[in-house]
């Protein structure tokens, strides 16, 4: 988390200031924004690979007070407006594509405004996974699912127990009941109850039409600023299937435990 304050800066309304940011995720908090901030991401890892990177950054949802733009050798490409209402939008671009430059916009009392994002940099791969505009609900191919079985962020198997879709957010979220856990690399499904049973949620694109069902699946998918987002997820007896086909071929590209 990386916090400033422009009240130190009001008799300077034009000063610009840098901040550097080593993390590959974490947030940036603006308090009484004036004048501009550039936030340079500069993450533990060699230059050569930052052209394999991508920016996601997604706006805190009361954040105000100033535009958000993709700087490049001066130019600037606005991102973010001042104001703008999209829950849980996400804006993405290329780490060479440029920088971000934070400006302040005229306020009367700049005392009321904060200007906030979470932000991820992760490989064009996960990000192309993550927000695959042509065909998003498109079914997994065998291939695909074997390879989200070794490199997603959860592999789970359990069943749909309850769906409940956020029009204004444009996202189902998916009630997960979970009957085996494979693998989660945040504690997003845990131990719910007397009962012992293991649930949790994952989200997706409302255009998806996920609705609840009889049945197991095999839940595969990317933690994406703190939430679950659904990858590949087949019925689990298709998943057996093409698991067992792999292995006696010597194809599959992990090992995992399909019953």
């Amino acid at each position: 988390l990386s916090s400033s304050s422009g009240l130190t800066h009001e008799s300077h309304r034009k000063d610009v200031e840098q901040v550097y940011l080593r993390c590959s995720e974490g947030s940036i908090e603006w308090m009484y924004p004036t004048g501009a901030l550039i936030v340079n991401l500069r993450p533990n890892i060699s230059p050569a690979s930052y052209k394999h990177l991508t920016v996601c950054i997604k706006p805190f949802k009361d954040s105000a007070g100033a535009n958000i733009y993709l700087e490049k050798t001066g130019e600037l490409k606005l991102l973010v407006r001042d104001g703008e209402r999209s829950p849980s939008r996400v804006y993405c671009f290329g780490y060479d594509q440029g920088g971000l430059f934070v400006e302040a916009t005229p306020q009367q009392d700049i005392s009321r405004k904060i200007t906030g994002f979470q932000y991820e940099l992760m490989s064009k791969g996960i990000a192309a996974d993550l927000h695959t505009a042509s065909a998003p609900c498109r079914p997994c191919s065998d291939t695909e699912v074997l390879l989200a079985v070794c490199t997603s962020d959860f592999v789970i198997r359990g069943s749909i127990q309850n769906v409940t879709n956020e029009a204004e957010e444009q996202e189902s979220v998916i009630h997960v009941g979970v009957s085996k856990l494979y693998r989660q690399k945040s504690k997003v499904f845990q131990l719910t109850g007397e009962s012992g049973n293991w649930r949790g949620q994952i989200k997706t694109l409302l255009e998806c039409g996920v609705r609840p069902g009889d049945g197991d699946f095999l839940f595969t998918g990317r933690m994406h600023f703190g939430e679950a987002r659904l990858g590949c997820a087949p019925r689990f007896k298709d998943f057996q299937r093409m698991y067992k086909e792999a292995k006696d071929k010597g194809l599959n590209p992990c090992e995992i435990g399909p019953d």
